[in-house]
């Protein structure tokens, strides 16, 4: 049996300022260039060109274009945790239909307006390596919507971690799926609404009972 593939992450990080600003650049490039050209035409070479920084500086912080991609999905972990964050904080947890659906009318916003959303997520989906890091990405959503959920499944401590991981991968799954030619975004993430609200209503019930 093959060993486990390890998370894919930058050789290094950025210190200096100057620094961060190539690093941001070669990021950027790179997203634009995802949404242009699609991960199999996907190159370094143009992201370097396209970044303004010489090939052996872009391959100083990444080895790979699947490490630059799964830094991409880091960033936009982060950004959709930080929105998670606020929403929690200004909307009570027992009140989860309200947060779920403004929760998600900000996803389904993002992957509307921003097309390099669906690029990175697929382009993460590619290899077992890129697939394990964009799990553990997924995983730290997961984890901040089980705490989310704690008042909501008291008894289901266990399940709850694995109820939170089915619908951020729900989510995303069917985001990326309402942004193809020929489907109706509002529908189809409608139709999301009332997946993961009757999902969440059917444990309350069950909870209750």
């Amino acid at each position: 049996m093959s060993a486990p593939a390890e998370p894919l992450v930058p050789r290094k990080r950025p210190t200096q300022e100057r620094s961060k600003k190539k690093f941001s650049a070669m990021l950027g490039a790179a997203r634009d260039l995802l949404i242009e050209v699609g991960f199999e035409s996907l190159t370094c070479e143009e992201i370097a060109s396209r970044a303004e920084v010489p090939i052996g500086t872009l391959y100083q912080y990444f080895a790979n274009k699947y490490v630059i991609v799964c830094e991409l999905d880091r960033q936009d972990t982060v950004d959709v945790r930080e929105e998670l964050a606020a929403f929690s904080s200004e909307i009570p947890s027992l009140e989860w239909p309200h947060l779920l659906e403004k929760f998600l009318d900000h996803l389904a916003a993002l992957w509307r307006d921003d097309p390099s959303r669906r690029a990175v997520w697929l382009a993460v989906q590619s290899t077992p390596a890129t697939r394990v890091t964009a799990s553990q990405n997924e995983k730290v959503l997961a984890d901040q919507v089980a705490r989310i959920l704690a008042p909501l499944t008291p008894t289901q401590r266990t399940r709850r971690e694995m109820m939170s991981q089915v619908l951020v991968h729900t989510a995303y799954s069917v985001l990326s799926f309402s942004v193809q030619d020929g489907h109706d975004h509002d529908e189809t993430v409608a139709e999301l609404k009332r997946m993961l609200a009757g999902y969440l209503l059917l444990e309350e019930t069950t909870a209750e009972a």
